[in-house]
């Protein structure tokens, strides 16, 4: 064999380890990562209590004090 294919063999095996490594990491993270929620979050106006509730709500009572809460934007 050549030095040259020696080489490059070489490399190419490395190359797939350390692809099959990141895939494999990647794969383990998303498994164990908790899933995005639908979620709306809402925050107290009169207590400041910050809470979810399902998605298609518009308006929350706070289960803090009872007051009623819109949706809360982040701009």
């Amino acid at each position: 064999m050549s030095p040259h294919l020696i080489i490059l063999s070489y490399f190419v095996a490395m190359l797939v380890v350390v692809c099959g490594s990141g895939w494999y990491v990647e794969r383990q993270r998303r498994r164990f990562e908790p899933e995005r929620s639908d979620d709306s979050i809402f925050r107290c106006g009169k207590c400041r209590y910050v809470y979810t509730d399902d998605h298609g709500v518009d308006r929350s009572r706070c289960p803090q004090c009872g007051a009623s809460n819109e949706v809360f934007r982040f701009y």
